[in-house]
């Protein structure tokens, strides 16, 4: 299992990134994935969860409405379309599957919002 996330940057409060996971080692369409993200000196934490053919998500209160998780079953990845960006989304950005009972991570892409 391997996932690779990308798309992360500076951006300034009021922008957008789109981050990807492209994923690879097993059957990407039969599992939900989810993004997490991990802020300096704090837990990681759930931020939006899709389910394996994109009909049921679900969002942190903390980004809902500005948030949008989506997949491409076709092309084994998975979006995360981030707007209306604010300085506390500043974090590593991680994607996950859990997969015959064990997590897994990619390496993280960090998002910096900032002026």
């Amino acid at each position: 299992v391997q996932l690779v996330e990308s798309g992360g940057g500076l951006v300034q409060p009021g922008g957008s990134l789109r981050l990807s996971c492209a994923a690879s080692g097993f059957t990407f369409s039969n599992y939900p994935m989810s993004w997490y993200r991990q802020a300096p000196g704090k837990e990681r934490e759930l931020v939006a969860a899709i389910s394996s053919g994109g009909g049921a998500i679900d969002y942190a209160d903390s980004v809902k409405g500005r948030f949008t998780i989506s997949r491409d079953n076709a092309k084994n990845t998975v979006f995360l379309e981030m707007n209306s960006l604010k300085p506390e989304d500043t974090a590593v950005y991680f994607c996950k599957v859990r997969y015959y009972r064990a997590d897994y991570w990619g390496q993280g892409t960090q998002v910096t919002v900032s002026s």
